[in-house]
């Protein structure tokens, strides 16, 4: 009972070093009180506050400078990423699975989101996803790599939304498939061409304003990631 008791505590400390940057309108990168100070206001000890602020730092709610001080931290989705990816390695049946999961919550994202966009990108926009399919197919014909380029395509797609949300999950859940297959050793490229024609028949669809020939592209890209991260799988897709 005493270990849940402190348990609850820390809890409790952690929620008022919260409210207090909320309260107070810290920016991130604003500095927080000193320990003391926490020590006063909170009416804790000090290895309260340091525990609470520890457990902080690992969300990245606050970030700690060694003999500078604590800062409010930007909460970025590093541990949402560091923990899918454990989750996923973790599992006994990831081989099968895993993948699998993560792609889905990748594909219901996507396939909404271009719903939205669909009809009101501008020629501009599409100008310029254009352009990076075509960076793609050099690079592809170059027999380069072009990961960074499939995701800068994705980020891109949804940018007139406006919704700062969504290229920081969109980028969190790009970042865990491509650790965890690369941790279980699955293909994570089909053949460059195939990735090219697939990202350009979702460019095709939005230029004709056909949402559902957009979405249909874009289910089109993904079933081919699931077929590659498929146990069967051999070779690219």
């Amino acid at each position: 009972m005493p270990r849940m008791a402190g348990e609850t505590g820390n809890s409790r400390i952690r929620g008022a070093v919260v409210q207090l940057i909320l309260d107070r309108r810290l920016a991130p990168g604003a500095p927080l009180p000193t320990e003391a100070e926490l020590m006063a206001d909170l009416g804790v000890s000090r290895n309260s506050v340091r525990e609470a602020l520890k457990a902080l730092q690992a969300l990245d709610i606050v970030e700690i400078r060694h003999g500078y001080g604590t800062y409010v931290g930007h909460a970025s989705m590093t541990p949402l990423v560091d923990g899918l990816t454990f989750r996923a390695l973790a599992r006994h049946d990831h081989d099968t699975g895993a993948l699998a999961e993560i792609l889905q919550v990748r594909e219901v994202l996507e396939e909404g989101l271009i719903r939205r966009v669909a009809r009101t990108l501008t020629e501009a926009e599409l100008d310029r996803l254009e352009s990076v399919v075509d960076r793609m197919d050099a690079a592809g014909r170059a027999g380069l790599p072009f990961d960074e380029l499939d995701r800068e395509f994705h980020e891109l797609l949804y940018a007139s939304l406006g919704n700062a949300l969504v290229p920081q999950l969109l980028g969190a859940f790009w970042t865990v498939f491509r650790r965890v297959s690369g941790e279980l050793g699955r293909p994570d490229q089909p053949a460059p061409g195939v990735t090219v024609r697939r990202h350009r028949d979702i460019v095709d669809a939005l230029r004709a304003r056909d949402v559902e020939g957009a979405q249909r592209a874009m289910a089109v890209h993904f079933h081919g990631i699931e077929a590659r991260t498929a146990p069967d799988a051999r070779g690219n897709a």
